[in-house]
Order: C-alpha cells, then structure tokens, then sequence
C-alpha cells in the first residue's frame, strides 16, 4: 500500500493535521512523506452527537484550520471516537474518568468510528470518509484497570485505551480495520486520494 499512497500524493506536500503520534506513525509505515501542522482552538462542544457526524465534522474542522496556515499541500484532518451503546466516549480528562471508561467497556462491545478529511489546497477540494471497527472488550477486574490507568497510557485516547499499546490486553476481538481504531484508517485514506485526485 505504502507505494500506493506515495503516488496517489502526486508530489504535492502531505500535512497531517494532528499532534498524534500513532497516527504519525502509522503515516510513516504506509512511507509517506508528511509535516505535523497542530490544529488550533476547534471547539469539540458544539459538535453533533451522532457519531458518523461528529467525526466528519470535527475532522473537516480541523484539516480546514490547518489548510489557513499552509500553501499548494494536501491536508489530512482526523478525529476518533469510541462509542457504547450511543454514548460517545473521548478523551478522559482524568484517571478517575478514565476509571469510569474503562469499567464500562469491560466485557461489552463498543464501535470506533474514525473520520478523516482531506483539504487540497491548490484545487480547492473537502472531501471527507469515516471507518466503522467494532472491538470487544475482556471483562476486567478492578485491579487490572487501575494498573493499566497506572500507566498512564489511558489518558490522552479515546475511550481511555491504546489498541497498539499496552491496552491490547483488554481486548478480546475486533472486528474491522485495525489501523482505525489506532487512529487512522489507511484502506479509507487511499480511497479519498484516488477521489480527490479526479
């Protein structure tokens, strides 16, 4: 893929709107050359509570925040969610919220919705996709969590856990794209290249 997504690029520079590290990273394996641009004051509050569009919208926020500062690149904003049962769950504030997360994912399935948008600056293009994964959780005992929030992992992911990290041991199952619920749906990403390419 990562041959793929280089050339779907067409030489034009790739920003990537986001201060995450897994998504850098996950760009960086995929071999695609990027600068980080943080988005700044996006307003997460005032956005809709329907999952799908909240992260569309929330990413279109912030790819176009950031396409303010730069020239002629292709901008990639991304905003990730866990979802259980209609209850949107992102970053924990604290350990105590973290706490609260995590006991109620033990042992339920829950969904990760990922929505990413692309701005291409040149061509004056939005065009914006989300990735669905459902994960199940193990069912944790008190203990197990609060050595897992210990870490210190929990506290900057949505839905308190790291999929790649340490946190793989509260999952029994997933079903869909890996990658999305790190942060970044790559298959999701190379379909809106090859559509903002036309």
């Amino acid at each position: 893929m990562s041959s793929d997504l280089t050339k779907l690029l067409n030489g034009k520079k790739f920003v990537l709107g986001s201060s995450s590290p897994r998504r850098a990273e996950l760009l960086r394996k995929a071999g695609i050359n990027f600068v980080v641009v943080v988005p700044e004051n996006i307003n997460e509050e005032q956005v809709s509570s329907d999952p799908v569009s909240h992260v569309l919208e929330l990413s279109r926020k912030k790819a176009e925040n950031v396409a303010k500062k730069v020239r002629d690149s292709i901008i990639l904003g991304a905003d990730t969610i866990v979802v259980l049962n209609g209850e949107i769950l992102g970053k924990p504030k604290d350990s105590e919220e973290a706490f609260k997360m995590l006991k109620k994912l033990s042992g339920k399935e829950h969904k990760v919705y990922t929505g990413i948008s692309l701005v291409d600056k040149k061509e004056g293009k939005t065009l914006s996709g989300y990735q669905l994964t459902k994960v199940k959780f193990n069912q944790l005992k008190d203990k197990e969590i609060k050595d897992y929030i210990d870490t210190g992992e929990p506290l900057d992911k949505a839905g308190a856990y790291g999929i790649q990290g340490m946190g793989n041991f509260l999952v029994e199952k997933i079903e869909g794209d890996l990658d999305n619920v790190i942060g970044l749906p790559l298959r999701k990403l190379e379909e809106l290249l090859i559509k903002i390419r036309n």
